[in-house]
């Protein structure tokens, strides 16, 4: 059977949802959480996602995040694919870190409803998996790995970046304040407490809507029938544009292309800064600064693959280029760079 569309567009919403292979665990300690959080960091720098909320369990993950381009598919590869070779490497196994194909349901997040009811979803996951019991004076924010505790009850300077907490505090009519922060969370700590455990957070399906259309975990997307019709036109348009011999969403151009795009323009900028021609790669040693550079700057702001650099740089393979990446030195590789080339690298990398 084909594999559904995926909606892709510029300023898009998703829940992403994903799952351990055979329902495994896939977090076994706060080390391998931290990794998560780290190897999710990194997306967030190439991809520009905006975070809105986030919850890890045991067995899987919740991601409510914004795309300001069309970008989710090429992003979602690269956080997959890295996060189940970090995960190999750390516990010294091999094969699928997660089961099914990740889930995303596209959300109409600028509708305050759709955004409010997803946010809480997420945060009271913990509740509805019975780690936290409110009923005997517990507070969600005494689960650590949500986006709750890790940041919209943290002062500015303590949060992540990447997540836009401020559109989130501001979807609730909430300043970015101690006392709003406060706000948030006695607002959730409430609903825990009044809600049946097993369907906490979990906004009731109107009879009207579809739920094999239009739901948080079931359906393919989260807001109203209007927006719905609007996504099915816009899965209409994408699929026209789909190249005949394509066997994948991931094979669509416009998909694509848009990582490439930017590797390619960074590549070519940065040979001209190295005073280098793309003939000459061939010449040069794997090992050679100005190659290594190059690739790092690629690897970690773009999403193109490793096979991708280890060919346009003339890195003999994939292997070699994560080898030679992982053993990099930035500091003492740029030493003796031209000057131009040292510029490059610092206006090429973003912030």
């Amino acid at each position: 059977m084909p594999r559904s569309i995926r909606i892709q567009s510029a300023g898009a919403y998703y829940h992403v949802m994903a799952r351990g292979n055979r329902r495994e665990e896939i977090f076994h300690d706060d080390d391998d959480r931290r990794f998560f959080l780290h190897t999710l960091s990194q997306a967030c720098e190439m991809t520009g996602w905006h975070v809105q909320a986030w919850v890890l369990m045991s067995n899987h993950y919740h991601l409510f995040l914004q795309t300001p381009e069309p970008n989710l598919v090429a992003g979602m590869a690269w956080l997959q694919n890295t996060l189940t070779r970090r995960y190999n490497v750390r516990h010294r196994k091999w094969g699928r870190l997660f089961g099914d194909r990740y889930k995303a349901v596209v959300v109409e997040g600028e509708d305050r409803y759709h955004y409010q009811t997803l946010m809480d979803y997420i945060h009271l996951n913990p509740v509805r998996a019975r780690i936290i019991q409110p009923k005997v004076g517990q507070s969600v924010l005494d689960y650590p790995w949500s986006s709750l505790a890790g940041g919209y009850a943290l002062p500015p300077r303590k949060r992540a970046k990447w997540l836009d907490v401020e559109s989130g505090l501001k979807a609730f009519s909430l300043p970015d304040t101690t006392p709003g922060r406060r706000r948030m969370v006695e607002r959730l700590d409430r609903r825990a407490v009044s809600e049946e455990i097993k369907s906490c957070g979990v906004p009731p399906q109107s009879e009207e809507m579809d739920a094999r259309s239009s739901h948080l975990r079931r359906g393919w997307y989260w807001g109203t029938q209007a927006f719905g019709e609007a996504m099915r036109k816009l899965a209409g348009a994408l699929v026209s544009k789909r190249a005949p011999k394509s066997r994948s969403y991931r094979g669509n151009p416009h998909v694509a292309g848009h990582g490439e795009k930017q590797a390619e323009d960074w590549l070519k900028e940065g040979l001209k800064a190295a005073g280098l021609k793309a003939s000459e790669l061939r010449t040069l040693k794997g090992s050679d600064p100005r190659k290594l550079l190059l690739a790092d700057l690629l690897w970690r702001h773009t999403t193109v693959s490793q096979e991708w650099l280890a060919e346009k740089l003339a890195m003999k393979s994939a292997a070699n280029v994560s080898q030679q990446l992982r053993r990099l030195d930035r500091k003492k590789a740029r030493v003796g760079l031209p000057e131009a080339m040292r510029s490059f690298l610092d206006e090429s990398t973003p912030s």
